[in-house]
């Protein structure tokens, strides 16, 4: 009986440290997904904040405003714009016409 009772607390024993050991992982893989649910959420801030970024540089005013001031750069003339389409024309021999 003596032995029993030994072996009983050991097992006993036992299942008592590994109830300890894995509510210990458990609270520290609580923390750690915290964490990255944190960073996740900072990430989304920085992501919106940075598309807001990028479409404030690439409006189209601001642009033609550099081009216009810092590049010295103007919109052409009406005559000297040609429009190129990336089709092939039906007609072999209309793709040997000039444009007018």
């Amino acid at each position: 009986m003596t032995r029993i009772n030994i072996l009983l607390t050991l097992i006993l024993i036992a299942c008592a440290l590994s109830v300890v050991t894995s509510q210990h992982k458990a609270r520290k893989l609580f923390v750690e997904l915290e964490n990255e649910q944190a960073l996740a959420r900072r990430l989304t801030v920085e992501w919106g904040q940075l598309q807001l970024e990028q479409s404030t540089w690439a409006m189209h005013t601001r642009v033609e405003k550099i081009a216009t001031e810092e590049l010295h750069m103007r919109l052409p003339d009406a005559s000297r714009v040609q429009i190129i389409s990336l089709t092939a024309p039906a007609d072999p021999a209309a793709s040997l016409e000039t444009p007018k």
